[in-house]
């Protein structure tokens, strides 16, 4: 990666008319004012379709795009809903939060209507008209045979997805686990009468992740324009309940009855004197190996096809992995035990041979490093993960700390499991607060501007990529949190209202980036 800077800022956060931000003429405006403020990166979650808890990192496949970032506008376009129809949907009253509540009550609903009129309509290539009078190369509709071509080129992962959605529907939305016998353990015939009862619902889920793939490839391609790479992110360990999981048990510590043996997690320490019950199945690292680890080739194809760079969250986890038995009350019981080290890397590294220089990705190395650890990320070579606030808690051997930085490293205020800026520096006791002061020359600064010296000091340090998350850029408080890590019910909600990063934000972030040398322009 070069010397350059970008913004942390999830897609669910963009502001928009429906209740999430989503692919949407704001996901355009957004790159356009990162291009505007001398951004090199738009860094964002996982885009997998969430689950129970709304949580990026606990998505129903690896492999699919999450329902509500369709831009239902663009269907509205094409002639697939009515623009009115939408305008009557109760999307929540508040702009700032995410209502999930009502987002999932209306969203499916809407995308099965418009797929109905999809169905209906006859074949269409012209360009849809825009209210500017000119014609525009996209949206299209596609004809059938086009259609049919963007279904059939559906990753074969994906559409093992929208088997198991259908499947869940049918369900009433049971974990796989709970399903009969046939389907849960993928009995061959029970398999063959799935997909010839639900074929219709099967066809459905097909519908919406070709428009999910369009019109993500589209935002991709604008930003690509426009010099802006977009940086996602791809959680180590799959949901529990999974298309991943149930359509691959052998790749996973289950049992013969695809029930698990133990879960992933992490052990006790000072914040968590139970340890963190996380629950995420664990690979079977020995059939992995023994497929070539085919697998994880797969999985970063896909991430490959859709991010220019991935960062690989918990990358501990390849060195060593708290496994816990299924069981357990909480995680006290688990045990250390070995991940595929860099045998994993050295695979990918020779599948992507001539494709790649060097692999896209960045190590989430955050949390307890071991020298085995710290030894896996630098033998790796991918840039690992510099977060400011996590650098005053000790002394000036702190590796937060920027004067300890290296080059090939990723900087951050903090990242979207932190407290905003402002809130954290808020937060402080007085002694580590004078740090900070001290630290950063912050002593004339006004006290509610300290957070501004922060983005200075990870501006300026050396690490070659400095990544800001929106929040910060914007002051905000603790209100302003993506998430709490350990809690529910209260993530993932917040959102950028229209205007927020305007001409004078715009104007400051490509000062600073220019400042510091990190300027694409």
């Amino acid at each position: 990666m070069k010397r350059a800077c970008g913004i942390l800022m999830p897609v669910a956060s963009l502001p928009g008319n429906y209740g999430i931000g989503c692919f949407s003429a704001q996901a355009t405006a957004f790159i356009d004012s990162l291009k505007k403020a001398g951004q090199s990166y738009w860094q964002i979650l996982p885009l997998g379709p969430t689950g129970f808890g709304d949580s990026p990192y606990q998505s129903f496949s690896s492999f699919a795009g999450n329902p509500y970032f369709v831009d239902l506008d663009e269907l509205a376009a094409e002639g697939l809903i009515r623009k009115e129809e939408l305008d009557k949907v109760d999307w929540g009253s508040d702009r700032r939060y995410v209502d999930y509540g009502k987002v999932w009550e209306s969203r499916e609903k809407i995308l099965r209507e418009a797929y109905g009129e999809f169905l209906k309509k006859e074949d269409c290539e012209e360009a849809v008209e825009k209210d500017s009078g000119d014609t525009e190369k996209m949206p299209v509709r596609m004809n059938r045979a086009q259609y049919e071509k963007a279904v059939a080129d559906l990753n074969p992962e994906t559409r093992e997805y929208c088997l198991y959605m259908a499947v869940k529907a049918r369900e009433n939305g049971r974990p796989w686990t709970e399903w009969e016998d046939g389907i849960r353990l993928r009995k061959p015939e029970a398999l063959s009468r799935a997909r010839e009862e639900l074929a219709e619902d099967i066809a459905f889920y097909e519908w919406v992740q070709v428009y999910f793939s369009r019109q993500w490839k589209r935002i991709r391609a604008y930003a690509k324009e426009a010099g802006i790479g977009i940086i996602g992110d791809m959680p180590i360990y799959v949901a529990p309940d999974s298309a991943d999981a149930w359509a691959h048990p052998e790749l996973f510590r289950f049992d013969a009855d695809a029930k698990p043996v133990c879960v992933a997690g992490c052990p006790p320490d000072y914040f968590s004197p139970d340890g963190q019950f996380w629950g995420n199945p664990v690979y079977d690292w020995e059939v992995h190996k023994k497929t070539g680890y085919a697998w994880w080739i797969s999985r970063m194809e896909y991430a490959f096809s859709i991010y220019d760079y991935v960062r690989v969250d918990h990358f501990r986890g390849f060195d060593e992995y708290y496994a816990i038995p299924a069981g357990a009350e909480n995680a006290k019981n688990g045990k250390w035990e070995k991940g595929p080290g860099m045998e994993l890397f050295h695979c990918l590294e020779e599948h992507f041979r001539g494709r790649f220089r060097t692999l896209p990705i960045i190590a989430e190395d955050l949390g307890l490093m071991t020298e085995s650890v710290m030894k896996l990320v630098a033998e790796s070579g991918f840039p690992a993960m510099k977060v400011l606030e996590f650098a005053y808690d000790s002394d000036s051997s702190n590796p937060y700390l920027p004067h300890n930085y290296i080059r090939n490293c990723v900087a951050y205020t903090g990242t979207h499991d932190n407290e905003p800026l402002k809130a954290w520096l808020n937060g402080l006791n007085d002694s580590v607060r004078l740090h900070v002061i001290r630290y950063q020359g912050s002593e004339h600064t006004p006290g509610n501007d300290l957070f501004w010296d922060c983005i200075r000091t990870v501006l300026s340090s050396i690490a070659d990529t400095a990544i800001i998350p929106m929040g910060d850029y914007l002051g905000v408080g603790e209100e302003g949190r993506i998430n709490m890590p350990s809690s529910s019910g209260n993530n993932w909600k917040w959102r950028m209202k229209e205007g927020e990063f305007g001409e004078n934000l715009i104007w400051h972030c490509n000062m600073l980036a220019d400042m510091y040398g990190r300027s694409r322009t």
